[in-house]
């Protein structure tokens, strides 16, 4: 009777569900935990500056070619849809404010950290589950070394203090791709664009922007390397932790997105 029981297609949805709610509070505790442990680890600080420069490169400088272009071709695309219908509606001197504030309160941190966890999230959960499967994280544990303060800690620091930088980057060229649409689609004179930049901003919206790329830099970096060193059973399992750690850092982002904008702008 159970057998037949177990093979109804009923009960192995169920099993599917409770086994993805298992995996689910399995790795957010993981997560926690080891987010925990570095923050212990901070106390001692046994990492060396020349790894959080390396990986400080890594997230600032590699990155930037894909996230200036994401970044950029979004708010190109958002202007030439805008800034027309503004211009027509006779809300032209309205058009820089409008993207000012969509890039630096939204789109910016979001589609950056999008490509950051698309080349540099990705690389650093591939790269850790490799370690692991490969039983490289044993032999640092068998030197008595914590693999969590030497693989986390220059990583989760260099994202978080670099992302900031990345954002504001990112957001500048966003607010420049903009001006060029409305330009080009609606002849807006790059003056009129730029004088009703400031009309809507304020320190207020930049300071958000930069606590929210901290926020994303950190989420990222440790979501990243968690999911990396749950990793096992080969190559399949470096695969299936890069996949996880992608799939949770844009969950993560986006909640974190959602706090803040709860929080400051609600």
């Amino acid at each position: 009777m159970r057998v037949e029981y177990q093979d109804t297609y009923t009960y192995k949805f169920f099993q599917l569900i409770w086994e993805q709610i298992k995996d689910f509070v399995s790795t957010l505790g993981t997560i926690m935990v080891y987010g925990l442990e570095f923050l212990k680890g901070l106390k001692n600080f046994n990492t060396s500056f020349k790894e959080i420069i390396e990986q400080s490169s890594r997230f600032g400088v590699s990155s930037l070619p894909i996230t200036l272009s994401i970044v950029g071709m979004t708010s190109i695309i958002i202007s030439m849809q805008v800034a027309g219908e503004m211009v027509k509606q006779g809300g032209g001197n309205f058009v820089g404010m409008l993207m000012a504030i969509l890039t630096i309160r939204e789109e910016g941190a979001i589609m950056a950290g999008f490509a950051i966890i698309s080349m540099i999230g990705s690389s650093l959960a591939s790269e850790i589950a490799t370690m692991k499967v490969t039983e490289q994280i044993d032999a640092i544990k068998v030197l008595k070394v914590n693999p969590i303060q030497h693989l986390f800690t220059p990583r989760i620091i260099a994202g978080t203090i670099m992302m900031p930088f990345v954002v504001i980057l990112a957001s500048t060229f966003g607010i420049l791709g903009g001006a060029l649409a409305a330009n080009i689609t609606s002849e807006l004179s790059y003056k009129a664009y730029f004088d009703s930049v400031w009309f809507g901003l304020c320190m207020k919206d930049l300071n958000v922007c930069v606590l929210k790329a901290i926020s994303f830099g950190f989420a990222i970096s440790l979501i990243s390397c968690s999911c990396g060193m749950l990793a096992k059973d080969g190559a399949k399992g470096v695969g299936i932790a890069t996949t996880k750690a992608v799939v949770w850092s844009f969950v993560a982002i986006v909640i974190i997105d959602l706090i803040f904008a709860a929080a400051f702008f609600y």
